[in-house]
């Protein structure tokens, strides 16, 4: 019996809208697929008929949104996976859907309204360039997914042709790499480090000094700074803005294991995330018992701890909304074909991720990056941003290559975007920071 209540509330609706549900296939025969729209209307995926009759799936934009829309052919993927149930029920006026059914005519489904913005998908893909990485664009004050994007992309709507190609492809073009690409966070992750620093020193982080002479040596284990840059004396504000390795280095050796682990917790860090999609477990495995050589690399960011991108643009919403993430979600609304509001999503506080204290000097941290630090390609434009740049190394055939990260928000007072980059194998002429600048200059200017 319990079971049972715990089917009807909680799984039954999954089940429904299973793709593998075999009831769906019957459904498909009575309804033709609604319409997937962007927050403005404009048509992201639809139901077309060839010359023969046969209905196809045409997606207007192509790669552009092929991993957030996802397809509708060699199974689902994305919003075409998780909204099937809603594409393929017809909520039109109950008397045309009779006339239709006694006509044997299909009715028309429900359209899906999202909360994606073409026009920051499109800055963001266009910003990205030819390289492999991926976007997460978020407004932390309601929790709405803006724009995702992942590449090496594809086109929705060569997928069936395509289909062996794709699969074998060694890029992994169908992974979304935006919610299921784990990767090493690089100094982006100095967030997280800087956070347990102030929680074990509640009283006196502000009194942190560190003399950076461009590298640090404990042991038979020596890690230098970017470029071997040498930062002098620092407080931990200056360390933060510079990304200085030592200082963070420093400050790993000094931390409580245990503690650390509970932060990284806080903040979703090996939990599942929120939200009505496919996304990578993130990992933070730092414990007692491992090398102090260890604690260093992972209080820089390398170490073994894994983050996707939309993990980073969760809590870096946090941050944004005074410590308290709000549900992210991606399906504004649900409207018959003429428009009428079937259903609505109210945003809703997930969860607290830090107290306002702590997001609060966190951002004014990060506004330090921006104003002089590692992220001043973004100061002195007409919008303010507060952002954490980041480079994550890695070893690929015997040689050391690098990815580039950064997470921010704009206008900072009352925050609007928040922005997660990462770029892959990063050459250094396109990195996470410019792919950042490029949306936020489309978005202001």
């Amino acid at each position: 019996m319990g079971y049972i209540g715990y089917f009807t509330v909680v799984k039954s609706k999954d089940i429904i809208s299973s793709p593998y549900n075999p009831r769906l296939d019957s459904m498909a025969d009575r309804v033709v697929r609604g319409k997937i729209l962007d927050k403005s209307g404009n048509v992201l995926a639809e139901t077309d008929t060839a010359d023969d009759g046969s209905e196809y799936r045409y997606y207007p934009y192509g790669e552009i949104f092929a991993h957030v829309v996802g397809y509708s052919s060699q199974g689902k993927s994305g919003l075409e996976s998780t909204q099937n149930f809603n594409l393929l029920t017809s909520d039109a006026f109950i008397l045309e859907k009779l006339v239709k059914e006694f006509q044997d005519q299909k009715n028309i489904g429900d359209n899906v309204v999202t909360t994606l913005d073409v026009d920051l998908q499109s800055a963001a893909y266009n910003a990205l360039g030819d390289n492999k990485g991926a976007v997460v664009i978020m407004e932390p004050s309601t929790g709405k997914v803006l724009a995702m994007v992942s590449k090496p992309s594809f086109d929705p709507n060569s997928v069936a042709a395509n289909w062996d190609a794709l699969n074998s492809d060694e890029n992994s073009v169908l992974l979304n790499r935006a919610t299921q690409g784990l990767y090493a966070p690089g100094s982006t992750f100095k967030i997280v480090t800087t956070l347990e620093y102030m929680r074990e020193h509640p009283d006196d982080y502000n009194s942190y000094s560190y003399n950076c002479t461009g590298s640090i040596t404990y042991g038979d284990t020596t890690i230098p700074c970017a470029n071997h840059a040498v930062h002098g004396a620092e407080d931990l504000a200056s360390s933060f803005a510079n990304s200085c390795n030592s200082s963070f280095c420093n400050i790993g050796m000094s931390l409580d294991v245990k503690k650390y682990q509970e932060t990284a917790e806080d903040l979703l860090i090996g939990s599942k995330l929120p939200g009505d999609f496919a996304t990578g477990k993130s990992e933070f495995q730092l414990t007692e018992n491992d090398s102090t050589a260890e604690k260093m690399m992972t209080a820089m960011g390398q170490g073994k701890t894994q983050v996707s991108p939309y993990q980073m643009a969760l809590i870096t919403s946090a941050i944004a909304n005074g410590g308290t993430l709000m549900r992210p979600y991606l399906v504004d609304s649900v409207t018959n074909y003429t428009g009428t509001i079937i259903s609505e999503t109210t945003p809703e506080k997930y969860k607290d991720l830090m107290t306002s204290a702590e997001a609060s000097q966190l951002k004014t941290y990060m506004e330090g990056v921006v104003s002089y630090g590692t992220g001043s390609v973004l100061s002195g434009q007409s919008y303010s941003v507060a952002g954490k740049t980041g480079t994550a190394e890695y070893s690929m055939d015997s040689s050391s290559q690098n990815h580039s990260w950064f997470v921010g928000f704009s206008n900072v007072d009352n925050p609007e975007l928040v922005v997660s980059v990462i770029v892959e194998q990063s050459d250094g002429n396109t990195k996470a920071v410019n792919v950042a600048k490029s949306i936020f200059d489309s978005y202001y200017y």
